[in-house]
C-alpha cells in the first residue's frame, strides 16, 4: 500500500530509442523529486517489447506484467520494431496489452505549445495552444486487436465496440478534466468527437455523452463530427479545450495535434484507468535513428511530468505534483530562448544537449525558488 509520499514506478525502456530517452528522463525526474525533500520514488526497470519477443518469444513476460500491476505507475519508453511481428503480421505492442489488462480507458493527449518553438501555423495564437484530446483506449475499433478475421482471403473484418460502462467513465473523466482546467482559467468546454450521423455506435456514444453532460451541467459541452474536428484542428485549434473521442479517431487526431506543436518528439501521453496508469511519449521506437544520440527526449520528459502530477492528484501528494510541475517548467525554460532546436525542426540538438539544457534550467528554477 502506497503511503502519502512513497511511490514505486515500473520502468519499461522498450525498443529502439526507448533506452536512450528513458535514462535521461529518470535522471531528470529524480533531480526534481530530490528538491522537494518530501518525496521518495523508486524506479525499477523491466523487460517488454519487440526485442524481448524476438529474443525470448515473450513480448510481455509474466514477471514484467506482475511488477507493472504492483507498481504505483508505469513509465514506458517506446515499443515495437517494424521488422519484428506476430505470425498474423501485426506489430508487437505491449503498451496496448497494458491498456486492456488494466482497463486504461482514458488516453490523455495534451496539445500544448512549448515556448520558443516555431509554430507550424502562421497565426500568433498558434504559439499558445493548450487543449487536450481524450482518446478512449480500450474499445472502439481497437476492441478487435488480435481478434479480427480474414475470410477465404476475400474479406477482412474488425468490429468496433462502444459500451455504456466504459463510455460513462470516459465522459466523467473528461468533464472532470474540463472542470480542473476551468479552475485554472481555461474554458472548461468539453467536445464529443464522433461520426453519429452515419454509425449507430457513434450515435450511442453521443447519447451517453449527453446523459453524462446533464450530470455535469456546470460545464459547456458540444459535438463535432470527426472530419470537422480535423479541419478545426488546423483552422482554429486555439478555440479547442477538451475533446473526447473513440479510440481510432483519437489515435489519428492526437498525431495531428502533435504536428501542431512541433512533432511527435514533443507529444507526451497518459493512459489512465481507475487504479493504474501508463505514461509514455506518443512517438514510436524510431529504429532508424537508434544509437545515434539524436532522438528528442522532450516528450519522454513531459510524460514523466504527467506521471508525477497524476500521482500527486490521485494520492493527494502535493510534493509529487510540485515535482511534475518543476519538470514541465524546466522544459519550457530550456526551449524558451529559441536556441535549442531538435532534428525534427531542422536543428542538431540531440538527446544529450536537450537533457543538459533542461537539467540546467531545472537547477536554475530550484536555485531561484530557494532564495
Amino acid at each position: 500500500m502506497t503511503n502519502s509520499n512513497h511511490f514505486d514506478i515500473a520502468v519499461f525502456p522498450g525498443d529502439g530509442i526507448g533506452e536512450e530517452i528513458m535514462g535521461p528522463c529518470v535522471e531528470l525526474l529524480e533531480r526534481a523529486i530530490a528538491c522537494t525533500d518530501k518525496l521518495d520514488v523508486s524506479f525499477s526497470k523491466y523487460v517488454a517489447g519487440a526485442a524481448s519477443y524476438r529474443d525470448s518469444g515473450e513480448a510481455l513476460p509474466n514477471e514484467s506484467m506482475n511488477k507493472a500491476a504492483e507498481a504505483d505507475a508505469i513509465l514506458l519508453g517506446a515499443m515495437g520494431l517494424p521488422d519484428v511481428r506476430y505470425p498474423d503480421g501485426t506489430e508487437i505492442s505491449p503498451q496496448i496489452d497494458f491498456r486492456f489488462k488494466f482497463g486504461l480507458y482514458a488516453g490523455v493527449r495534451p496539445v500544448r505549445t512549448i515556448p520558443g518553438l516555431r509554430p507550424i501555423l502562421n497565426n500568433p495564437a498558434a504559439s499558445e495552444l493548450d487543449f487536450v484530446i481524450i482518446r478512449e483506449s480500450t474499445e472502439g475499433l481497437f476492441a478487435s486487436h488480435g481478434k479480427g478475421e480474414v475470410i477465404d482471403d476475400a474479406e477482412a473484418r474488425d468490429t468496433l465496440v462502444i459500451t455504456r460502462a466504459v463510455s460513462e467513465r470516459l465522459f466523467d473523466f473528461s468533464f472532470d478534466l474540463g472542470r480542473k482546467r476551468k479552475a485554472l482559467g481555461k474554458p472548461g468546454h468539453v467536445t464529443c468527437v464522433d461520426k453519429a450521423n452515419v454509425f449507430k455506435s457513434f450515435a450511442f456514444f453521443r447519447k451517453i455523452f449527453e446523459e453524462q453532460g446533464e450530470l455535469n451541467a456546470d460545464l459547456q459541452r458540444s459535438h463535432m463530427y470527426v472530419d470537422a474536428a480535423a479541419l478545426n484542428m488546423i483552422s482554429r485549434p486555439w478555440d479547442l479545450d477538451v475533446m473526447v473521442t473513440e479510440n481510432m479517431f483519437g489515435d489519428i487526431l492526437s498525431d495531428l495535434g502533435a504536428a501542431l506543436i512541433g512533432g511527435m518528439g514533443y507529444a507526451p501521453s497518459a493512459d489512465i484507468g481507475d487504479d493504474h496508469a501508463v505514461f509514455q511519449p506518443c512517438h514510436g521506437s524510431a529504429p532508424d535513428i537508434a544509437g545515434k544520440g539524436v532522438a528528442n527526449p522532450t516528450a519522454m520528459f513531459l510524460s514523466g511530468a504527467m506521471m508525477l502530477e497524476w500521482l500527486g492528484d490521485k494520492h493527494q501528494c502535493a510534493a509529487a505534483g510540485e515535482a511534475g510541475r518543476l519538470v514541465r517548467d524546466a522544459v519550457d525554460a530550456a526551449f524558451a530562448g529559441g536556441q535549442l532546436v531538435t532534428c525534427e525542426l531542422g536543428g542538431d540538438a540531440g538527446t544529450k544537449p536537450v537533457f543538459d539544457a533542461v537539467a540546467a534550467a531545472l537547477d536554475n528554477i530550484i536555485k531561484a525558488r530557494s532564495h
